[in-house]
């Protein structure tokens, strides 16, 4: 087999131009090199390589004020508009708990890091964007109109690094083992998933277990998890709408959480998208990678809660959604009553 030459920076900066209208991921994918790798290119020209550190980001953050925090994965875009405030900085993992950016941060994972600069005619944009070793996008931090300016321009200054090279090495990145998909017990699973009293405590009983996250929703039982219907993505919104249900998103990657909670307001699909436009809260949601939609119950010391689960076809979270609640409250009757009057597999079929 020839193994494929991967393009030049040169090669790279010349794509990007003859193919201004396409986004840089989908630039990345037709070149088969990673958007690290795309971004490297501009090194020296529009890019300036700077510290990887999510600690030193959360330090300094704040003083840019209000910006957009961007998380993705390869089927739904998080973005909040806000300050970084509340923050708990960790030697593993690190958290902001602001009104509006709050995120889970897995430092380990952050390894490059670029200040981009684009101009578009009159308008400039600016941000900060972080990615794993293998080139994958995790964490975009843009400017906007009543961002400092003056600290962001600091803030690159101080974070600059020696390496101001284009050229990007991809190392793989392993990916964490899944636990079984198959030949489990049964009986033991629900008989842990019954004892939960925290929902913080089903990640674990997945790794003790050894136990893959969608074969256990598969096969815990109707009683804690049942699939929902093809399409329930744009149904679940409608709902989410008209009721102004105060719900939490979660959409993550392997190096940080991203978490809006509220409700939602201006819900427009745009072909296999859904998006969501409210002032300070976008999604963007491949509803057509979505292979399965699940809700699942998983036990608390204050009652069960309820999710939303929807996974693509590898079996990966895609996105998640919980009511709002705080610990030492019961679940909202009025979210409880959405999820549950969601249609599933066997009502869309009786229809």
């Amino acid at each position: 087999m020839t193994e494929t030459k991967a393009p030049t920076p040169s090669e790279i900066r010349a794509y990007r131009v003859e193919n201004p209208k396409l986004r840089e991921r989908d630039i990345a994918a037709n070149l088969g090199i990673s958007e690290a790798a795309l971004v490297a290119a501009e090194v020296g020209l529009t890019a300036i390589r700077i510290d990887a550190s999510p600690n030193k980001l959360l330090e300094r953050a704040p003083e840019m004020g209000v910006v957009m925090a961007l998380s993705r994965n390869e089927s739904a875009v998080h973005e909040k508009i806000g300050v970084y405030e509340n923050i708990e900085i960790g030697e593993k993992t690190s958290l902001t708990l602001g009104a509006n950016i709050d995120l889970r941060i897995f430092n380990w994972v952050w390894a490059h890091a670029f200040a981009v600069t684009k101009t578009d005619g009159e308008t400039v944009r600016r941000s900060l964007q972080y990615f794993d070793k293998s080139g994958e996008a995790i964490h975009k931090v843009h400017l906007r109109p009543e961002s400092n300016l003056e600290a962001y321009e600091k803030i690159v200054a101080d974070f600059r690094i020696e390496d101001q090279s284009q050229d990007f090495t991809v190392q793989p990145f392993t990916r964490m083992a899944a636990g079984r998909t198959e030949g489990f017990d049964v009986a033991e699973l629900r008989d842990h998933w019954s004892k939960m009293t925290d929902t913080h405590e089903f990640f674990m009983m997945l790794k003790k277990l050894d136990i893959d996250r969608r074969a256990a929703v598969r096969n815990v039982g109707a009683d804690y998890a049942w699939k929902l219907a093809d399409g329930v993505a744009t149904e679940f919104f409608a709902k989410a709408v008209e009721s102004q249900v105060n719900l939490m998103c979660f959409v993550a990657n392997r190096g940080i959480v991203q978490i809006h909670t509220g409700p939602v307001s201006n819900v427009a699909p745009m072909g296999p998208w859904l998006n969501v436009m409210d002032p300070t809260f976008h999604l963007h949601l491949r509803a057509d990678h979505i292979t399965e939609a699940w809700a699942v119950r998983k036990p608390t010391k204050d009652g069960h809660v309820t999710s939303l689960e929807a996974y693509d076809k590898n079996g990966e979270m895609i996105i998640q959604f919980f009511g709002k609640r705080k610990e030492g409250n019961v679940e909202m009757a009025e979210w409880r009553a959405l999820v549950e009057g969601l249609s599933t597999i066997d009502t869309a079929a009786a229809a």
